[in-house]
């Protein structure tokens, strides 16, 4: 029996376990991350378009700050997120993306003088005064008031992962690379580590801590088409939820990424978008405007998905052999801009699709994207299990609510490295972990007797067969336009094949370095959190951010302002057990209303709102007669607990509070 001992256990490598990682070495914890892969190649770098963060440095993003970024959030999340994470978030991104910069992060810088920009397709002209020279600059994105998208070209995640995992080697924070955690350590509802298998040797290895975060990212593999990496497939989610104690949070909020290139569904950035690239339909024509006037391709991705898949539906696909797209079109930003600010996206069209988009329309779809959902915690990253916390993508910290805006993702990713990181570690530092090597070496022969009663199987279910049957199920019933008919086939199925994934036979029979073993064990781990996506979606019976019912086509603020939690408590069980959190209007500091794009008319109302909106309406107005300022009114509004360090005020220039 192999037992590893340490403060802190990080599973995961990407920017949110890493720079969790990074705040418990500040503290003196001995900390371990575990990553499936070296973590310079984890997903994270594979975010191309920015970060956002209120800055406010360029002419277009004067007069940002954190109530904007803050409104944009919310709105984006079509009220379903947790407004107090979200001032949180958006109180601390600014005060991130400078220690990134500290730490090497080389972000694009403003240059003073003339320059020319793509602007709803006509070319601008804007002037950067000389104040502005060599500030962080940043772009427009999607659902956003404010310019507000901080970049490294179209390569952000990557310059961001590599800086932060330079930062934990600096700490001398311990990467065991290679290495995959099946199964959660736990008893009488605290968490004392994982059970940990070695991909190269196949050995199993219990890694004990005083506190285990999981940082594992998004589940986007258990769809057909996506922009995820392989790795990306629900396991460290999964394994939360089969400690039956964990809850999963909004688990059928899943978002498709409008610009996905067709059909190897590698990411075309929102940077093009939002650097003024338009998308077309098969005759050429700019449909956008025609949904959305205001927003047009920089409406909420939920929304421009939708309506790249209806104008599809109205007959105006581009046809190929590998299906219907619409195109891109970049070319209209000209060459210089192309091959200096999205360079990778010209790449990324060479090399996959053979066209240079400099010169011709690059074909796209929508296809999965982000998991909004994820193991559900508080605002300090804690889950129902003791012990057991969670940050950046795999988790529910409901940051998001039902739609992520674009440049969130790896801005969520660090600053909740920082804020659950230091409270991770605060924990560590106040915890024994009182355990018994008896419950150890149980724990570690259950896991060995799973993998062993495998390789003895013959005779059993193909499971190369029933994992792409669940990806088929999940991209045709489960997509972007839902329905009662399709979800509830699809639960079926997926039971089904949950209860066929059970008697799973391979062909080689060794422990070491045996993909096909990995895909046997991995499998029914997915299938659990298909189910958990596919019953949210079913039994949620409105349209909200990126769960679009057609059959209930209305947000129905009355009866589904809550969160979906499920849980997993029973082995023996098939189906994941579904239950509530309310969201509760009387403590928003923005009460429910319209987006500000989608279509009108499509909510029905809580009167909750209403009165909410009242009461804030009569604070703001009685303390702006009085002379406070911003920071005072929020407060009143809304008071949220954040360290003292992060919730200092961000400085900006010209910002008069």
């Amino acid at each position: 029996m192999k037992i590893v001992y340490c403060d802190s256990l990080v599973i995961g490598g990407g920017l949110a376990g890493l720079r969790a990682a990074v705040a418990c070495q500040e503290k003196g914890l001995s900390t371990i991350v575990l990553s499936l892969i070296p973590v310079k190649r984890s997903h994270s770098a594979a975010a191309q378009g920015g970060m956002q963060a209120s800055l406010g440095n360029s002419k277009m993003s004067d007069g940002d700050n954190e109530d904007l970024h803050f409104a944009d959030t919310v709105k984006g999340s079509d009220w379903g997120c947790d407004q107090k994470v979200a001032r949180m978030f958006v109180t601390t991104a600014p005060k991130a993306i400078r220690q990134l910069a500290a730490w090497g992060v080389p972000w694009t810088r403003i240059k003073k003088g003339d320059r020319t920009a793509v602007i709803n397709a006509q070319k601008t002209t804007i002037t950067e005064e000389d104040f502005r020279h060599g500030l962080i600059h940043s772009r427009d994105f999607g659902g956003t008031k404010k310019w507000r998208t901080c970049y490294t070209a179209d390569a952000t995640g990557h310059t961001m992962l590599f800086a932060v995992a330079n930062e934990a080697l600096k700490h001398n924070v311990e990467i065991h690379d290679r290495k995959e955690a099946i199964a959660i350590i736990h008893k009488e509802g605290r968490c004392y580590g994982s059970i940990v298998r070695d991909l190269i040797t196949g050995e199993l290895i219990a890694y004990v801590a005083k506190g285990t975060l999981i940082a594992t990212g998004g589940y986007g593999r258990i769809y057909k088409d996506t922009t995820n990496a392989v790795i990306c497939e629900g396991t460290g989610t999964a394994i939360a939820l089969e400690t039956g104690v964990a809850k999963l949070g909004n688990m059928e909020a899943v978002q498709f990424h409008p610009t996905a290139l067709f059909p190897s569904g590698i990411l075309l950035t929102e940077g093009c978008r939002g650097d003024g690239g338009i998308l077309r339909d098969v005759d050429g024509y700019r449909f956008m405007p025609d949904y959305e006037p205001e927003k047009k391709e920089l409406a909420s991705r939920d929304v421009v998905s939708r309506r790249m898949i209806q104008r599809i539906r109205e007959g105006k696909g581009v046809k190929s052999p590998y299906g219907e797209h619409l195109w891109l079109d970049i070319s209209i930003l000209g060459r210089q801009h192309i091959e200096t600010n999205l360079r990778d996206v010209q790449e990324i069209c060479e090399c996959f699709a053979g066209i240079d988009p400099a010169e011709k329309w690059a074909p796209v779809k929508p296809m999965q994207h982000y998991s909004m959902g994820g193991i559900r915690t508080n605002h300090k990253g804690e889950s129902a299990l003791k012990g057991l916390f969670s940050a950046g993508e795999a988790a529910c910290w409901d940051l998001h609510g039902f739609n992520r805006l674009g440049g969130n993702s790896v801005s969520e990713a660090v600053v909740s490295g920082m804020i659950i990181g230091d409270y991770f570690a605060e924990s560590c530092q106040q915890t024994y972990a009182d355990i018994e090597t008896k419950l150890v070496e149980e724990f570690l022969q259950k896991e060995q007797k799973y993998l062993e009663d495998i390789l003895a199987k013959e005779n059993g279910e193909n499971v190369f067969e029933i994992k792409n049957k669940m990806k088929e199920i999940m991209g045709d019933k489960v997509g972007i336009f839902r329905d009662g008919k399709h979800l509830q086939e699809a639960v079926d199925e997926l039971e089904k094949l949950y209860i066929r994934s059970k008697n799973i036979s391979i062909k080689t029979k060794r422990m070491h370095a045996n993909p096909e073993l990995e895909e046997a064990y991995r499998v029914p781990k997915m299938l659990k959190i298909a189910l958990c996506v596919a019953k949210g979606a079913l039994d949620r019976t409105e349209s909200r951010g990126a769960h679009s019912r057609e059959d209930f086509p209305k947000r129905d603020d009355l009866n589904w302002l809550k969160r979906t939690l499920t849980s997993w408590e029973d082995p023996n069980q098939t189906l994941p057990t579904i239950t509530y959190e309310p969201l509760d209007i009387s403590t928003m500091e923005i009460a429910p209303g319209f987006r500000g794009y989608g279509a009108k008319g499509m909510i029905i109302e809580n009167p909750e709102s209403l009165k909410r909106q009242e009461e804030i309406d009569n604070i703001r107005t009685k303390m702006e007669a009085e002379g406070k300022d911003r920071y005072e009114i929020q407060e009143a509004l809304m008071p949220f607990e954040l360290q003292s360090y992060y919730k200092a005020r961000n400085q900006r220039i010209g910002d008069k509070q």
